[in-house]
């Protein structure tokens, strides 16, 4: 079992900076691939970032503007987000799975979200 808690979501305008960050307890962490998705209202939830091993994958929308780490000693995954887009705002949801990637199917374990709303 792993259990996860995103924080740092919050309201920015277009052109600003945000850092989401989800800490994970329960279980061995560096055993699981990490993702963060995100879902706008009325939308499916899409993939935005994973981190599975030494590689990283990003949705083509965020490459280049939002970076993805985490620390295995403090059980972290952090999303810096840079360069936010009106189009960014959504639920951001972390997630944990073995061997996951870009597919929420591969995911077992979900955060319940933080709010990510980005002004025009």
């Amino acid at each position: 079992q792993v259990q996860l808690v995103e924080s740092g979501g919050g309201l920015v305008q277009a052109g600003g900076s945000l850092r989401l960050s989800c800490a994970a307890s329960g279980s061995t962490f560096s055993r699981y691939a990490m993702g963060w998705f995100r879902q706008a209202p009325g939308k499916e939830r899409e993939f935005v970032a994973a981190r599975n091993g030494g590689s990283t994958y990003y949705t083509s929308s965020v490459r280049g503007r939002f970076t993805m780490s985490r620390d295995n000693a403090k059980n972290t995954v952090d999303l810096q987000m840079n360069s936010l887009k009106p189009e960014d705002t959504a639920l951001y949801y972390c997630a944990a799975g073995i061997g996951a990637t870009m597919f929420k199917d591969g995911y077992n374990y979900w955060g319940q979200g933080t709010q990510v709303t980005v002004s025009s």
